[in-house]
């Protein structure tokens, strides 16, 4: 399976993903072609060699009518105020803006495929709610300045179509670094994140850190929740390519995105989450209850073991399992719906086979099977209900349906 991890610890700007993405083509001459025969008004795009902290990448240069925007300014330079003052703005930008409504026609009309172009309007979309919960206004009065506009226009597309090009099976995104401080921008000082940014990073892991500034615009932030399958450490690969998208500022740290392109192994590992609670003051039922509902809630395991808890008190070791993105969520229905007052979080490592499922014909009708594969190891394992019910019906005993599985698997 072709898989792409992103790594973001120096966050994420829409041309630092696509100078990324780029340097993983095959045919990186022909997508710049296709990129600057769009029609965008005044924009071109070059891929310049870069360096940052001594290593090698690519800068996506993106120009309109000759000037390139900072993305870490542009994005935050926006309206939703048709009487708002403008002398603040720089010259450049002409006083033009565009709305999410102009946008979604602009891309609508590029000579690109279907596929990219529904990608790419539904990321701008995503950015324009973003915008709009942030400044507290109807989606449609959100105004972009046209300059940073067609040049982000520009970075979703290219990211987009470099991804239509790819084709990866998967995309895993590392935790995203979205710096520290705060930004400035056409309305004042915001923190970083931006809330826009803020927004659209909602449910996904982050951090901050030393940094000052913006390290994640709405525009990458926007793309990484678009087309991440997951967030997380990454995962095993044999890695074939590493892209690096270098970002224009300089840190006393490497300013790039790293593109990881590769095989997934079969039956790769993971990362899981263990939420672990000890309980001396619930009934069995009401235990029992708890751990329904934590399912319910999107666990991926409930189970306790007794225990002596404090004073010789007997008691129970409960454990839920959960994806790393549900840790807080189920974290605090464990807190909702049981007694305890605290509970630990281990995050673990994890190898898994590969699940799966197969039928197996019987002289008595058709038994689901169970199957999970990786690492050279297969299990099979028969469906009780499915082997139990042919029994039943056929006055057979369970031990003959299950040996006819047995033999077809």
């Amino acid at each position: 399976m072709k898989s792409l991890y992103i790594e973001c610890n120096m966050g994420a700007a829409g041309d630092m993903l696509m100078s990324a993405l780029y340097e993983l083509l095959e045919d990186k001459e022909g997508f710049l072609n296709t990129m600057n025969s769009l029609g965008l008004p005044g924009v071109h795009l070059e891929a310049a060699s870069a360096v940052t902290s001594g290593i090698s990448g690519t800068h996506m240069k993106v120009t309109v009518h000759g000037e390139e925007e900072d993305e870490h300014l542009h994005h935050h330079e926006h309206d939703h105020d048709h009487h708002h003052d403008h002398d603040h703005d720089h010259e450049h930008h002409h006083h033009h803006h565009a709305t999410p409504g102009h946008i979604a026609h602009l891309i609508d009309h590029l000579p690109l495929p279907e596929e990219v172009k529904t990608h790419a309007k539904a990321v701008y979309d995503a950015i324009a709610q973003a915008e709009a919960k942030a400044h507290g206004c109807p989606v449609g009065d959100v105004h972009y300045h046209e300059v940073g506009a067609l040049d982000a226009v520009a970075d979703v597309a290219g990211v987009c179509y470099a991804l239509y090009l790819l084709k990866p099976d998967k995309i895993v995104v590392s935790p995203i670094h979205v710096g520290s401080g705060t930004v400035k921008c056409a309305h004042g000082i915001m923190p970083v994140p931006a809330p826009a940014t803020a927004a659209l990073l909602s449910g996904v892991p982050t951090y901050g850190g030393e940094i000052k500034g913006e390290l994640c615009t709405p525009t990458g932030a926007a793309l990484l929740t678009h087309f991440a399958q997951s967030f997380g450490s990454m995962p095993v690969l044999n890695v074939e390519k590493v892209g690096y998208g270098v970002g224009t500022r300089q840190f006393e740290q490497a300013n790039c995105v790293r593109a990881f392109w590769g095989e997934s192994q079969e039956g790769g590992n993971g990362e899981i989450v263990e939420l672990v609670c000890n309980i001396d003051d619930m009934t069995g039922e009401a235990l029992a209850f708890a751990g329904e509902q934590l399912l319910a809630a999107g666990a991926l395991d409930v189970y306790s073991v007794p225990g002596t808890m404090k004073k010789g008190r007997p008691g129970h070791v409960l454990t839920v399992l959960c994806d790393a993105g549900k840790e807080r969520e189920l974290a605090q229905a464990v807190l909702r719906h049981t007694t305890t007052n605290g509970l630990r979080v281990r995050r673990c490592e994890k190898y898994f086979l590969t699940p799966g499922s197969k039928t197996v014909d019987t002289p008595w009708g058709a038994v689901r099977v169970k199957t999970a594969e990786g690492f050279g190891i297969s299990h099979a394992k028969p469906e009780y209900e499915d082997a139990a019910a042919l029994a039943r019906a056929n006055g057979l005993p369970l031990a003959a349906v299950l040996e006819e599985v047995k033999k077809g698997l």
